[in-house]
């Protein structure tokens, strides 16, 4: 496909919790094209909320079937939001995530941001955003329903008291 062919506008709302934080956890995400919506969630046996906020926004870029879309991510999380926006998270990566929480899934979120035109916004979350709090509803209800998966990453390092 051409690269000056339009692309389809998407918008990502994206949410994470973790009951406990750390404990059960879950995201829950809303993709939106024109008259398309679609939402999903997940639920963790184990994890915490920053990696919920995360993980949400990953997945929502890894279930866009074709590369190179304009993206506008919403989150009312700060810790992803000005990660990326602020520039932080490239000065992590090229430090190889030193001292850093959640390489794991920076670096996995690094490689798909980059096959799409990412914006993301930061909106105050359990407010006024319908969206936003549907992905929070979304969220809770995996943390608590399950069913729960498992975040082996993050019960490694609890396990090896690094978390």
């Amino acid at each position: 496909m051409s690269d000056n062919v339009q692309r389809a506008p998407i918008i990502l709302y994206t949410d994470g919790a973790a009951l406990g934080n750390p404990g059960k956890g879950g995201y829950g995400l809303i993709l939106m094209s024109g008259p398309h919506k679609k939402e999903m969630k997940a639920g963790f046996r184990l994890t915490t909320n920053n990696r919920m906020e995360l993980l949400a926004v990953i997945i929502g870029l890894e279930s866009l079937k074709q590369e190179g879309h304009p993206v506008t991510v919403y989150s009312d999380s700060k810790y992803v939001v000005d990660a990326v926006e602020k520039g932080w998270v490239f000065g992590w990566e090229k430090k190889g995530y030193a001292q850093k929480k959640n390489p794991d899934l920076w670096s996995r979120f690094l490689r798909i941001y980059r096959k799409h035109q990412v914006k993301l916004v930061w909106v105050k979350g359990h407010a006024d955003n319908p969206w936003n709090n549907r992905c929070d509803e979304l969220s809770v209800e995996a943390a608590k329903q399950g069913p729960w998966a498992v975040d082996l990453v993050y019960e490694q390092l609890v396990q090896s008291g690094q978390a």
